[in-house]
């Protein structure tokens, strides 16, 4: 019985599988749409959509960074049935040696390159480009495409700004959102904030007939996703103010950095020699010329250059030396020329000048032995019970006043420069070896200590307000952009606030007291009230370099500004004239005409061939 039931149960289950491929038949070919375009696939085509990378603004609202209409020429080659090279060469202005070479490529490769749509010829003029589009027909699996490319209608900012290139192998491994013809941030801006400035890619597909020719659009542009346009950036940067602080700059090598001491916003950067916009709007041209030359226009002096601070670096010790209690103001300590500190005669040297002297003068005259006391009273501090004990805390003081570390700029390669560790010296000397005459060039800003130029210029910051700091940015916030909230807020040194007036008026002196051994006195602008220090910076590899720190002006200061000249001699000679005028120019709007000759004596001098 069992056995003559068989039969039927068998017509059962492939009735019922029949059933099953059926439905799913229909499910596939009727009801879901995923399916019937994928079928179709071979009868549709895809062209990508560029967006308008976002543009970049100055404070102000000058354009520095726009757009202007770029034209490519495209290539198929696995859609490419038959070519008159000669045809082709005419059309795109280019020779038939190039057009054979291209192609012979593509078919060494085809393999490799498999359907992929590549770029020709790219940026061709718009002439050409209106030629070949009325004869696309001609060139089956070639076609046109519309595009942006970056335009610098102001010189200012060139390494500020950074350069975008095409994306490479290497980079598209770790991006797989990018393909082979975008491009993207490189450097400066338009690295920091490519995810904003890149936008989205959108697309159109069109049907196309037997032939490969396009046709209309596929579903009338049911699927069609438009392009997501960049979002516009909106600098810090004061972009005439920038492009003034390039020519004080120009034929120098080092940097120059404003700073808003209220906001952190940064109103100039400027890194010598640098890259004029001109090239940035082609720099793939310029490349191997910028690489190979000896004073590095490509590196950015300003956030990745470590220098030694040397002397205005006295003011951090003299605040820390404050707040410890090992020092007052009124306080005088001898110079003779120098500090003596070894039993044999050792001697750190210093200028001549009057002796003894206080707090404020010492400022003012820059004095090292002065210093080398304070230092030493810091590291001998009977609070602690050694040397290296009391040399940690004066570092976790130092680092509190943003150096030691990367400030957490949202520019891109900031160093973090250095303020060795007690373990460095215990490495170096053997635990319990060393003691203040070991480090005795600290006092001064020199040995071991590294600071960027950005990191001094927070430190007249500092200076500006009183014992805080922003933390330096070059974006603001507008709209569809935000800055991280950290830039909104202060940042204490663990110097109390009552202690920074105390140093103040030294540095005032330094500037507008003329006479009796005041170093910056070139700086004076009168009704400025400008307060500073200059350094002069041991260089084991040449020349001094010539630093300089000010704010202005003396109350409710504006601007804060570092000049940092690499093998430039004394702080005073160059350094000092170049930041002052910067700061002239941004609190006026011009230079006095009393002042005239020093501006054209800092323009008209290169002192790096």
């Amino acid at each position: 019985m069992e056995s003559g039931n068989r039969p039927a149960k068998m017509l059962i289950v492939l009735g019922a599988v029949l059933l099953i491929l059926v439905g799913r038949l229909f499910y596939v070919q009727i009801i879901n749409p995923e399916y019937k375009t994928a079928a179709a696939n071979n009868a549709i085509t895809s062209e990508l959509i560029y967006p308008p990378r976002g543009v970049i603004y100055d404070r102000n609202g000058l354009l520095l960074v726009g757009n202007v209409i770029s034209y490519d020429i495209l290539v198929t080659p696995r859609a490419v049935p038959y070519l008159d090279t000669l045809a082709l060469a005419e059309v795109l202005d280019t020779s038939v040696t190039f057009i054979r070479d291209k192609m012979e490529y593509y078919r060494k490769y085809r393999t490799r390159i498999g359907w992929q749509t590549l770029t020709l010829l790219k940026q061709v003029d718009a002439s050409t480009y209106m030629r070949f589009a009325e004869q696309q027909f001609r060139f089956p699996g070639f076609k046109g495409q519309v595009r942006t490319v970056r335009d610098y209608p102001f010189n200012a900012g060139g390494n500020l700004l950074g350069y975008i290139s095409e994306v490479n192998a290497e980079f598209l491994a770790e991006h797989p959102d990018y393909r082979a013809g975008d491009y993207y941030g490189r450097t400066g801006l338009e690295a920091a904030r490519e995810e904003d400035l890149r936008g989205r890619k959108g697309w159109h597909l069109y049907n196309r007939d037997s032939r490969g020719r396009l046709k209309d659009s596929y579903k009338e542009g049911e699927y069609d996703v438009p392009a997501e346009p960049g979002k516009d950036i909106v600098t810090t940067i004061d972009a005439r103010l920038q492009q003034y602080g390039q020519r004080l700059m120009a034929g120098k090598k080092g940097s120059l950095v404003a700073i808003e001491p209220s906001t952190g916003e940064i109103l100039t950067m400027v890194s010598s020699p640098g890259i004029d916009v001109d090239v940035l709007a082609d720099f793939g041209s310029y490349y191997d010329e910028l690489v190979k030359d000896k004073n590095k226009p490509l590196y950015n002096r300003a956030v990745s250059a470590s220098y030694p601070p040397g002397s205005v670096f006295k003011l951090v010790n003299g605040l820390v030396g404050l707040q410890d209690g090992v020092l007052e103001p009124w306080m005088t300590y001898p110079c003779y020329n120098g500090y003596v500190y070894t039993s044999s005669g050792r001697k750190l040297g210093c200028h001549s000048h009057r002796s003894p002297l206080n707090l404020e003068d010492a400022v003012k005259m820059s004095c090292n032995g002065y210093f080398c006391y304070v230092f030493k009273n810091i590291l001998e501090n009977p609070k602690y019970n050694s040397t290296e004990e009391a040399y940690d805390h004066w570092r976790e003081v130092v680092m509190s006043f943003g150096l030691g570390h990367k400030l957490g700029s949202d520019f891109p390669s900031e160093l973090s420069g250095n303020i060795p560790s007690s373990a460095y010296y215990n490495r170096y000397y053997k635990k319990g070896r060393w003691r203040f005459p070991t480090i005795v060039s600290l006092s001064i800003g020199q040995g071991e200590i590294l600071t960027t130029p950005l990191q001094i210029a927070n430190l007249a910051a500092i200076l500006a307000n009183r014992g805080y700091y922003y933390i330096p940015h070059v974006v603001k916030a507008s709209e569809g952009v935000k800055i991280d909230p950290k830039y909104y807020e202060r940042q204490y040194t663990l110097v109390d606030t009552v202690q920074f007036p105390k140093v103040i008026p030294g540095m005032w002196k330094a500037v507008n007291q003329f006479g009796d051994g005041s170093t910056a006195t070139v700086a004076c602008v009168p009704g400025l009230d400008i307060c500073g220090k200059t350094g002069t910076a041991q260089n084991p590899h040449g020349k001094d370099n010539s630093v300089f720190i000010c704010f202005a002006p003396k109350d409710n200061p504006k601007i804060a500004v570092a000049a940092y000249i690499e093998n430039a001699g004394f702080g005073a000679t160059w350094a000092t004239p170049i930041a002052s005028l910067l700061v002239e120019q941004y609190l006026r709007g011009e230079i006095s005409e009393g002042r005239k000759y020093l501006e054209q004596r800092v323009m008209n001098t290169k002192l790096i061939r």
